[in-house]
């Protein structure tokens, strides 16, 4: 095997990235010793095919003679607001490690060259604990909260949990004894404050490596949350297919295009020398043609040379090419269980009974009602009836909401009061305005009567309201195609001691209070 030089070694690791913060160290280790790197995951949701980005990008440290250690992050998931439960942890971490070896597998990566490790596997020792203190003695909560933002959840109230969490993975850096740390560029706020917090306890600065983040099938970052923007690494060829079929690619749009990123960061990282991305189509459609540098691909697609619906059948074809050994691997009876266990599907639990066996479609853990407080309340400038209001949901901004309660409630009824919103509506304009969601109301039958329906008072406002007996992760955007929110808000009521639920199980705030309204035997809308 031909060695590199030092200067090749930094190609091939740099190759693709957005950033690199510490680029000098880079080239002193590179001159004395082979880089020791590590990327780490938290065990939350399923991973997809977006995961080939890093998987690629591991093998470019492989192939530049790195150390390379994975980090499964399972204190990491947990801390984040709870994305994955104690009880779900060690299976999470363990389907995590299963798939991720079976990507890197496809990829033609060899396990031997690489480390893995559990992040609770020295995450709890005394050593690193007291370093988890000594953080805390330094740390501001607002460089926590700061470092975090495009990370950990972001609420008005956060829990510690969350502001531990950069931290934790700062001290990650020390404990992996690594040179530099690789992730996502969402990631690099959570890299500077490393590199500000580790001298302040006697350790080094790392380097840090940052990808740029893939759009998803839809526009916008792919997520393990919305089902429409990516592809599961178990996904039948019949679904990769129907996904690809509605993933967003307009023609000669290189910009928003997630099937030419993943062209660029997992294809064209992973073809050998001389080998290129080949489209095959018919002669009157300009015969089959292959590129073997991804700029002439892109360049070609803005020239409209290629036409959508051909760069979505190559892209299928590649990406069937790399699911078919995962699949394979995947269709062991042990890892099919592990598989159902680590993501069971969202079930009904009726009180007093046993969860379910499987998924109910249409219930209501798939609505995002939570907890807000108006904090603005004006009339719109073109409709008489309607309301702009602002509403605090813990977010980054308050969203605005228009409701149809001008002849019902007065503005200083309104201001300041506690609601509960409809978050995962999908936004819609309002004689010119956008609506980011809805304020649930209740009716009586011949609609003279309205009012918001009453939230107890100790409720924070971005704290997620839900109904007794169900469990589960809300639709990221509940798609109106599918009448969702029509078809359960039928069965959204007061029951008649005024109180709101759906099929008799009750609305629930986090503390388990009911949510009422003066308005008994009525609709919620």
């Amino acid at each position: 095997m031909v060695e590199l030089t030092p200067e090749e070694k930094k190609t091939l690791i740099t190759r693709n990235l957005q950033e690199t913060l510490g680029e000098d160290k880079l080239n002193k280790v590179l001159t004395e010793r082979d880089l020791k790197i590590y990327w780490g995951t938290a065990t939350t949701g399923k991973p997809h095919v977006a995961y080939f980005v890093p998987m690629s990008k591991i093998a470019d440290f492989l192939k530049a003679g790195c150390e390379v250690t994975i980090l499964f992050a399972d204190l990491h998931a947990y801390l984040d607001n709870m994305k994955a439960p104690w009880s779900l942890l060690e299976l999470r971490t363990q389907y995590y490690e299963q798939v991720i070896k079976a990507m890197l597998s496809s990829i033609g990566v060899p396990l031997e060259k690489l480390k893995f490790v559990k992040g609770s596997d020295y995450q709890l020792s005394k050593e690193y604990t007291l370093d988890v203190y000594k953080l805390s003695s330094v740390v501001t909560q607002h460089d926590a909260k700061k470092a975090g933002a495009e990370v950990v959840k972001q609420v008005e109230y956060p829990l510690l949990s969350g502001l531990l969490y950069p931290g934790l993975q700062a001290l990650d850096e020390e404990y992996l004894k690594v040179d530099a740390q690789f992730g996502g560029v969402d990631q690099r706020k959570i890299f500077t404050f490393s590199e500000k917090y580790l001298p302040q306890l006697g350790y080094e600065k790392r380097i840090h490596f940052m990808n740029p983040m893939v759009p998803g099938l839809a526009g916008g970052k792919m997520s393990s949350s919305e089902e429409d923007s990516k592809i599961d690494l178990l996904d039948s060829p019949a679904n990769v297919k129907k996904k690809l079929k509605k993933a967003f690619c307009e023609p000669g749009n290189i910009a928003d295009n997630g099937l030419l990123s993943f062209v660029k960061h997992v294809l064209f990282s992973l073809f050998k020398e001389g080998e290129g991305f080949e489209v095959c189509r018919e002669a009157e459609h300009g015969g089959n043609v292959t590129f073997l540098k991804y700029e002439d691909l892109e360049k070609y697609y803005a020239e409209d040379k290629l036409h959508p619906g051909d760069l979505k059948a190559t892209v299928e074809k590649y990406i069937n090419r790399l699911l078919d050994p995962i699949r394979k691997i995947f269709e062991t009876p042990a890892l099919q269980k592990l598989s159902a266990a680590a993501y069971p599907p969202p079930a009904k639990v009726k009180a007093g009974a046993a969860p379910a066996a499987g998924a109910d479609e249409d219930a209501p853990h798939r609505l995002d009602i939570r907890v807000g407080k108006v904090i603005e309340v004006a009339r719109h400038p073109d409709a008489d009836t309607l309301y702009v209001l602002k509403i605090d949901l813990a977010e980054a901004q308050p969203r605005t909401i228009i409701s149809g309660l001008v002849k019902f409630v007065t503005e200083q009824e309104l201001d300041q009061r506690l609601v509960a919103v409809l978050c995962n509506l999908k936004p819609s304009k309002m004689r010119g305005i956008l609506s980011e969601g809805m304020v649930l109301c209740t009716s009586n039958a011949d609609h003279t009567v309205v009012e918001p329906i009453v939230v107890p008072e100790k409720a924070a406002p971005g704290s997620r309201l839900a109904f007794e007996g169900y469990s589960g992760t809300p639709d990221e955007q509940l798609n109106p195609k599918k009448k969702v929110w029509e078809k359960l808000s039928v069965d959204l009521k007061t029951n008649s001691d005024g109180l709101a639920v759906w099929k008799d199980n009750f609305l629930l705030t986090p503390d388990g209070e009911k949510l009422s309204s003066k308005l008994a035997n009525c609709a919620i809308k």
